[in-house]
């Protein structure tokens, strides 16, 4: 994944999950519409519509946008650091309870590891989340459409949080192997990665893909909207009117959690191709 640039200030928090100072942060006493996103890959993070002034010293968020923003408990059960599913980059910390809001829950988050796209102007990318059987070769095909930033291939849609390989092949988990693709709108669209998709997986085999069989390698979109739900609705009604039977799941985007660093770019590494999957036209 290519990641920005950063000042020694941002890597300390972004990277190292350091913090800044209270009531210092330019996003602290900021009111604008608009869409706030990850400082490091551009992924959206936040909507101005959930941030509230909790007056602690930090931006404060009662919402996150689906599926942006991993939960990951810190190592003495005390609090819940919350970082970019994207990129793994540090946010701040989540905690439930408080009554600020309706939605009991506050995000307090680092100013420095955020940007603001102010409402009406497009953000930098999109994502779009799949699964559609061993996720090295669905990551082989995505890395070529035109406009893609970055991939990453993980574990989504179950129920055992922080899951190795091991245990999502075991089969207890609930996880699906997935890919979540970063895409700059302006060279693609998430019809169109969405179409490759559909078009380099088999979406009519269920709990399997070739010769790999598993749950966990069940065809899925998960959607982060309903612009993006009602897009691969239609690309499904379309296969159906086709004579494919399609098995492949819709459904909201959960949790992403980054597979182990030897799953990355799998193909690219090795020197070669996928064996499950291959480009078939059907649109």
């Amino acid at each position: 994944m290519d990641f920005r640039k950063l000042s020694p200030d941002e890597e300390r928090v972004i990277v190292q999950k350091g913090t800044e100072p209270p009531f210092t942060g330019k996003y602290e006493k900021f009111n604008e519409a608009g869409t706030y996103i990850c400082k490091r890959c551009s992924t959206p993070l936040y909507r101005s519509a959930d941030k509230f002034d909790a007056n602690c010293g930090w931006p404060a968020f009662d919402d996150e946008i689906s599926g942006a923003v991993k939960h990951i408990p810190d190592a003495d059960g005390m609090r819940t650091e919350i970082v970019c599913t994207s990129c793994g980059a540090h946010l701040g910390h989540i905690f439930t309870g408080e009554g600020f809001t309706d939605k009991n829950t506050r995000h307090c988050v680092n100013s420095i590891s955020l940007e603001f796209i102010p409402a009406g102007k497009i953000a930098m990318t999109d994502t779009a989340i799949f699964a559609g059987g061993c996720f090295w070769g669905v990551e082989y095909f995505m890395q070529k459409i035109k406009g893609v930033i970055s991939t990453e291939v993980g574990y989504t849609g179950g129920k055992t949080e922080n899951p190795t390989y091991k245990e999502v092949c075991g089969g207890k988990t609930g996880h699906y192997e997935a890919i979540e693709v970063v895409f700059d709108p302006g060279q693609t669209s998430y019809e169109e990665v969405t179409k490759m998709f559909f078009e380099t997986h088999d979406p009519t085999q269920w709990n399997h893909q070739g010769p790999d069989w598993g749950e966990q390698y069940r065809s899925a979109v998960f959607y982060r909207d309903d612009k993006q739900k009602k897009i691969t609705e239609d690309l499904i009604k379309q296969l159906n009117e086709k004579g494919f039977k399609v098995v492949t799941e819709l459904i909201p985007a959960k949790t992403f959690w980054k597979a182990e660093d030897y799953h990355q770019d799998y193909y690219d590494h090795k020197g070669t191709t996928p064996y499950c999957h291959g480009y078939v036209k059907r649109f």
